[in-house]
């Protein structure tokens, strides 16, 4: 890697993952938890994101130490083939990310854009913002990137400071009951699989920051501080106004051009992570291809899979996530912070034991949703993996498949 591009500061990381926090998506997910009032919400909103957080940093570490995108850290613990199924899996959900947040978006302009000037288009809009991702891409990771993501964020803090006046202004947020039933420890798994699902991408970001200190930090105070505001946003939004969605809020307080431009702008900043990484991913299979070109593609695809399917199923979506990739990293994590297995065995091909253990946490994963334990499925799961893998990893060390190596 060439160290010229290493240029991503603390500030940098903190726009970018604050930035990516402040969506739609976001907002209505912490809505989901209204039936537990603001109070309790907030509580499993902010133990979930502490917990939630801090793994996805850690996943993070990793890019900036060893400076390698996320899935191909994974060949560290699981081997290169290994590497190649986390790599689809991940551009899946990535495509399924892009997809839900063009839909999401595009739903909330086409709400605008109907009130104000009747027109209804939802296809019309998920085309535009598909293509305003891609204008994202094309920018790149350059000094034009870098201050277009900072005026953003500037801005789409803006939006926070004014929706937060809207709700915390109503005096029955804190004594009027939610609706809905969702439990306290699903409520504190749905706030740490939000920032999980970011897991496979951080290192993709990470491996280009100047220091490691900068990048942790950085990623961590922008992601915590975003995405804990979106999720008590919603839940607050959810309260007082029986919905989630922040459109109405600012139709009703007579922002409607503004409206529309914040609600693509938050669109558009965090579906370009999605887009970018699965390009990323599938670069993990293919590293002959171009970075950007295949990032593009991927946009494409997302926009399509928007206009022609109806993606709404959030919890199952969300569990999805975290069944796969709570193990995974839990293996990952292990190996490279406990038992300082740090480096890729460029020999090593599978390790059917740690394959093996991943799917064990992804079956104890939906078990744990059953029992609907208090501190949800993910940090349970991610602690009995972690333990069981540093009791196996030397008796499962021979399940391997590698090359042979070939004699001069």
């Amino acid at each position: 890697m060439n160290s010229t591009k290493n240029n991503l500061s603390m500030f940098n990381f903190a726009t970018l993952w604050f930035g990516a926090s402040i969506s739609v998506a976001e907002i209505l997910t912490g809505g989901m938890l209204a039936s537990l009032g603001f109070k309790m919400g907030v509580l499993a909103i902010i133990l979930g994101h502490l917990a939630g957080t801090t793994i996805l940093v850690l996943g993070g570490i990793i890019g900036t130490e060893e400076r390698i995108p996320a899935l191909v850290s994974t060949r560290i613990s699981f081997g290169q083939y290994g590497s190649y199924l986390f790599s689809v899996l991940n551009v899946l959900q990535l495509l399924g990310w892009t997809a839900v947040m063009i839909i999401v978006g595009a739903r909330s302009v086409n709400h605008i854009t109907k009130t104000l000037w009747s027109f209804d288009n939802l296809t019309v809009w998920s085309l535009m913002i598909g293509i305003l991702i891609m204008f994202w891409l094309w920018l790149g990771k350059d000094s034009g990137w870098k201050m277009a993501n900072n005026i953003a964020v500037v801005l789409l803090f803006c939006l926070t400071i004014f929706l937060s006046i809207i709700i915390f202004g109503n005096h029955e947020l804190f004594t009027r009951e939610g609706t809905g039933t969702i439990s306290f420890g699903n409520a504190v798994e749905f706030a740490v699989v939000m920032p999980l699902s970011w897991l496979p991408l951080i290192s993709d970001y990470t491996r280009f920051a100047k220091t490691k200190r900068g990048s942790a930090w950085g990623s961590w105070l922008g992601y915590f501080i975003g995405s804990s505001w979106m999720f008590i946003i919603g839940l607050g939004a959810a309260i007082v106004a029986s919905d989630a969605d922040p459109t109405a809020m600012l139709l009703a307080a007579n922002l409607g051009i503004v409206a529309l431009g914040i609600i693509v702008l938050a669109t558009v900043t965090t579906t370009f992570l999605d887009a970018y990484s699965a390009g990323v991913s599938f670069l993990n299979i293919f590293p002959k291809l171009k970075e950007k070109t295949v990032a593009l593609v991927m946009t494409g695809i997302g926009t399509g899979l928007a206009i022609v399917v109806n993606i709404e199923q959030y919890e199952v979506f969300l569990y999805a996530i975290g069944s796969v990739f709570a193990p995974l990293f839990a293996i990952l994590l292990t190996d490279y912070f406990l038992l300082k297995r740090k480096k890729i065995q460029p020999e090593l091909l599978v390790n059917w034991g740690t394959l093996l253990l991943c799917t064990v946490g992804t079956a104890l994963y939906y078990q744990f949703i059953k029992f609907d334990f208090v501190m949800g499925s993910t940090i349970p799961v991610m602690m009995i993996i972690s333990i069981l893998h540093s009791i196996t990893w030397r008796l499962t060390a021979k399940w391997k498949y590698a090359k042979k190596s070939v004699q001069a």
